[in-house]
């Protein structure tokens, strides 16, 4: 019971998370000179648009299931991008590989000015506290998500943001050899979270400070009620 609580929870924040991650690829790519995204219709907030079958609901599903609810992967479907279209190629290529993971800490930041503001109305009407309750809860997870998509994002293993700006740290030759690696990015991925985890720990250690001090600054207004919502 408690972990369907908690899908209830993440589900709705992660699916918005996620699609404001790839929204910003389009856009950012758009503003680069790349219509591609624009000309497919993945410039949109519709939901069905970003959802792939096997990313966003069986592989996660799946590894979930399989791992009880501890090793989970999954995403929204990657908004299509032609690098040869920006007017910079090496600027464009890293401006909208980073832009996903830019809109993922303003919405961190955002949701931590939330949780103040819930909190502060709440103490106003003490009548509303279940509700600030339940509200404050989904930022808190909306502030854990964002962080963690972004420590998750710039893990410089191909295809994942931070691979596009870590090719152009290389060699050229080395640079070439280093994007091939993108054909079996999934499965490395999936043996780092089985497998790597002190060495995944150890990536997202940024991720999970600046979320104890977000989540922390914004402690003395949280609602009773939210301990009851939070596993």
């Amino acid at each position: 019971m408690e972990t369907f609580q908690t899908i209830l929870f993440v589900a709705p924040v992660l699916l918005f998370s996620v699609i404001a991650h790839e929204y910003a690829h389009g856009y950012a790519a758009l503003k680069q000179g790349d219509t591609t995204a624009q000309q497919l219709g993945r410039l949109t907030w519709n939901p069905a648009k970003h959802i792939d079958p096997f990313l966003t609901i069986l592989m996660p599903l799946f590894m979930g299931f399989a791992s009880n609810w501890q090793v989970m992967l999954g995403g929204a479907k990657p908004v299509p991008v032609n690098p040869a279209n920006y007017r910079n190629l090496r600027r464009g290529d890293i401006i909208v590989s980073l832009a996903g993971v830019f809109v993922n800490l303003l919405l961190a930041i955002a949701c931590t000015v939330m949780i103040a503001v819930f909190g502060f109305f709440g103490s106003l009407a003490p009548a509303t506290g279940a509700v600030v309750g339940v509200l404050q809860v989904l930022m808190i997870y909306g502030v854990a998500i964002n962080l963690m998509l972004i420590a998750f994002n710039l893990i410089p293993i191909p295809p994942l943001d931070g691979s596009h700006v870590m090719k152009y740290l290389l060699p050229p030759a080395l640079a070439a050899k280093y994007e091939r690696v993108a054909g079996y990015g999934l499965i490395v991925l999936i043996a780092l979270l089985y497998f790597g985890g002190d060495l995944l720990n150890t990536w997202m250690a940024p991720a999970f400070f600046l979320q104890r001090v977000m989540l922390g600054s914004v402690a003395g207004l949280l609602d009773p009620s939210t301990g009851r919502w939070l596993p």
